[in-house]
């Protein structure tokens, strides 16, 4: 009887739930480094210099409604996978930390194919622009998404609540390795002459390999990437990286 009862309650509760589902909408945008979604990290913090801006929505673009944000290192943005929405979720995924090989929950990871399509970002604030004409701003710093993202609502990090260093990480316990990243002779003037974040920007995110898993053992193929408002045109050899060219782009990302 007390199963029958768990099961009428477990049930119940599941019809209100989906009566209760809302509608929500972005309350700004992110402009980003990263022009498009290869090579953006696959974590945040893993590439610290990467930085953007959180642009709000008209009816949300109020000092008021950020007043004491200032006193905060960091922030969670709740944001969308704008990009895969479209393609539904799939019970099961193949992370890149497990080399695209084996399957796991989809819940057990932080795959962009979800049920609702949304992310969770834990983010650097780097300052609060209050003087801009569409101001106030939020800079960010440390970030993982692609420029043109919607924020659907924005926390502020509690260390004595949510820093736990007795945590377990489960199939992904430890940061990826980096590997040597170099600059090839027809592009190291181009190089140079970017600000200084943009190469350090350029440089970590390319030491983390931003290869799809499966397109690993093609050493032969130069990529492109996105990145601080450039191509970035790149080939992986075993350990190391060399940039073989960069061109600027027009429009996509944000520069520094």
């Amino acid at each position: 009887m007390r199963v029958a009862r768990t099961a009428s309650y477990a049930a119940a509760c599941t019809s209100r739930a989906t009566e209760a589902a809302m509608e929500i909408h972005p309350i700004g945008v992110v402009r980003s480094c990263f022009g498009e979604k290869f090579a953006v990290p696959r974590q945040p913090g893993l590439c610290p210099d990467a930085w953007g801006e959180l642009v709000f929505a008209e009816p949300f673009r109020s000092p008021e409604a950020v007043r004491g944000l200032e006193g905060f290192s960091h922030i969670w943005l709740i944001f969308g996978f704008h990009e895969t929405a479209d393609k539904g979720w799939q019970p099961t995924v193949r992370p890149p930390r497990l080399g695209g090989n084996r399957r796991v929950g989809v819940f057990a990871s932080r795959s962009t194919f979800r049920p609702n399509g949304l992310g969770l970002s834990l983010v650097r604030l780097e300052g609060v622009d209050s003087d801009r004409p569409d101001g106030p701003v939020l800079k960010l710093g440390g970030l993982d998404l692609i420029d043109g993202t919607p924020v659907f609502d924005v926390k502020p990090y509690l260390p004595y609540a949510e820093a736990r260093p007795e945590a377990k990480g489960g199939f992904a316990s430890d940061a990826p390795a980096a590997m040597e990243v170099t600059v090839a002779e027809p592009a190291r003037k181009a190089f140079a002459c970017l600000p200084e974040r943009s190469r350090k920007v350029i440089a970590s995110v390319l030491a983390l390999d931003p290869r799809p898993a499966v397109q690993t053992a093609d050493e032969d193929r130069i990529f492109g990437a996105g990145l601080c408002g450039h191509n970035v045109r790149f080939r992986i050899s075993g350990e190391r990286c060399e940039i073989v060219s960069i061109e600027r782009m027009d429009g996509s990302g944000l520069n520094d």
